[in-house]
């Protein structure tokens, strides 16, 4: 089963994205890396959730939300390797970000939810290093972001 019939059986798809003129670019390739800009919760333009986890967003949504991210991180990585996903070798990396209320502490189990997607994506190849953190606030009161790097085949 190849990368696009994943996503297709764990009924996700794919957004559609389109470049637009910013200070920095949604995605990098060098070489054989890939490296895809960190990614809101946002479905065409506008935030699914916005506030901080748990307070304003509860833990199920913020994981909710962090597959999202999973999603239109994918969605870039789609354009940048021209409709081939399954140039893919490896997820290398995962930086997670969650805007959380005071004294909570657990920022990795939201991003668990990143990382579980990828793995259930990409198999073996899916697993990756990784960094999940709590912050005071993200972009567009998003209460996750995620980002990545990928190994590409040549």
């Amino acid at each position: 089963m190849n990368i696009y019939e994943r996503i297709a059986a764990a009924a996700l798809e794919l957004p559609d994205l389109k470049v637009t003129p910013a200070a920095f670019r949604p995605f990098k390739v060098h070489g054989n890396t890939l490296i895809v800009s960190g990614q809101l919760p946002v479905r065409a333009g506008a935030p699914v959730w916005t506030g901080k986890v748990p307070s304003d967003v509860s833990i199920d949504d913020a994981r909710h939300a962090a597959r999202l991210c999973v999603m239109n991180v994918l969605g870039w990585a789609h354009l940048a390797t021209h409709g081939q996903l399954d140039r893919i070798e490896s997820v290398l990396r995962v930086g997670g970000f969650v805007a959380t209320s005071e004294g909570f502490a657990d920022a990795p189990s939201i991003i668990n939810a990143a990382s579980e997607l990828l793995t259930q994506i990409f198999g073996q190849p899916g697993e990756h290093a990784r960094i999940a953190i709590g912050v005071a606030s993200l972009p567009l009161n998003a209460p996750v972001e995620v980002e990545a790097t990928f190994a590409l085949a040549s």
